[in-house]
């Protein structure tokens, strides 16, 4: 019989796959729907579609540490439903708005309600046992990257056969959906904090967290691994458009690859998280993210199309070590209690990057051109694999229950 921790975990997974695909199926189209829905001002087409995309990641990282806080203080259950309820209300209006303005304020509205990512995370890491913890972030990340791998392809048949407005109100049904199975399956959730922790503020409680040894390069860690993937995907149909001729199904091709990524993440996640908890999640981040700048490095030199696709799916199965290891060395280095604050911030520095990744990218483009973009993705994820070994501590080992015992 599943302990409740694991039954949690699978619910967990599923309303984690359900939203990531519910917020995929919208990605792909968004430029196009901007440009349908047009500006109420008069303003660019071209300026809107870059805040659609920018102001929910900045308002996220604005918002994130803050719900982290909170949910040490009132919950992790209630921060999950937060996140899915109020994501479903603001998916559902995205569908009926009249213009890029309207759009991009639900956009900065819903990078502040939202973020499930951050709000799972937390709830798994103050139940689950620390010498599983490796395991439920790679469940956790399965299911991610398979709604992530859905979601695009789900949304663009959507968006042709009824319209680009159809895709928010599936988005809608899907994180109700999510919400409700947490609210009905999970039990607990409640407050994990005690004692001193309890009373400390939100600005002292932050401060703590970053006065713990090596989670400030945990966390630099992650942002430089969150921009080496960020800033590549916005250029990824630029570059397969160079490598097709003629008539050739770019937007196929271009889904074919984004989700044969995501498919090979999501077949490595809870790989690499069962291998971190039995070795070292320290050397499994080594390891992918020095098997990611090998794989990145060689695709800017590619010439035909089924090379890049070859090379992005061995991307995907490194890029799916480095997010559980990450999330679980946090855990490790922070303690329990703190759980929503730690990955309330983490999110927020994954939301910076995602803010920052375009500028840079295109100021990469512009200056070395598309495949510039692939030798400076290999050199960040070399930079993250030389820190990891030159820098970051093993954590100390988890007793195990009977040593505990």
């Amino acid at each position: 019989m599943k302990s409740s921790w694991q039954t949690t975990l699978w619910i967990m997974f599923i309303a984690q796959l359900l939203s990531a695909m519910g917020f995929s199926v919208t990605f792909p189209f968004l430029p196009l729907y901007v440009a349908e829905l047009g500006s109420a001002t008069g303003t660019s087409v071209e300026f809107w579609t870059g805040m659609a995309f920018s102001s929910q990641a900045v308002t996220m990282a604005i918002a994130s540490p803050i719900w982290g806080s909170l949910a040490d203080r009132l919950g992790h259950k209630l921060m999950v439903e937060r996140a899915m309820y109020g994501g479903a209300l603001l998916l559902l209006l995205m569908g009926f708005v009249r213009s890029a303005e309207e759009l991009v304020l639900l956009r900065l509205i819903q990078g502040g309600v939202t973020g499930t990512i951050a709000a799972a995370n937390a709830m798994l890491a103050a139940i689950a046992p620390r010498e599983r913890l490796g395991f439920a972030m790679g469940t956790l990340q399965m299911g991610l990257w398979s709604g992530t791998a859905a979601g695009p392809l789900l949304g663009g048949v959507l968006a042709d056969l009824l319209g680009f407005r159809a895709p928010f109100y599936l988005t809608a049904v899907l994180l109700l959906v999510s919400g409700l199975l947490v609210t009905l399956g999970v039990r607990g959730g409640r407050p994990q904090r005690r004692g001193e922790r309890a009373r400390q503020g939100m600005l002292a409680s932050w401060r703590a967290i970053f006065a713990a040894p090596s989670v400030r390069l945990t966390y630099s860690l992650r942002f430089l691994s969150s921009l080496g993937l960020s800033m590549l995907l916005p250029f990824i149909p630029l570059f397969i458009q160079g490598l097709m001729t003629g008539d050739a199904p770019i937007g196929t091709f271009t889904g074919l690859v984004v989700g044969a990524s995501s498919a090979a993440g999501t077949a490595t996640a809870i790989y690499f998280g069962r291998l971190g908890d039995r070795t070292s999640h320290r050397r499994v981040l080594i390891g992918c993210a020095l098997a990611s700048a090998i794989c990145y490095l060689p695709q800017g030199a590619v010439w035909e199309p089924w090379q890049l696709l070859a090379l992005q799916a061995m991307s995907g199965a490194a890029w799916g070590g480095i997010t559980p290891a990450l999330s679980a060395l946090l855990v490790r280095y922070t303690g329990s209690g703190s759980e929503g604050v730690v990955y309330g911030l983490d999110n927020a520095i994954v939301s910076a990057a995602r803010a920052a990744a375009p500028l840079l990218g295109a100021g990469v483009v512009l200056a070395f051109g598309l495949r510039g973009i692939f030798v400076l993705t290999a050199a960040i994820y070399g930079v993250v694999a030389l820190l990891a070994t030159i820098s970051l501590p093993e954590p100390r080992p988890i007793a195990t229950p009977a040593e505990r015992a």
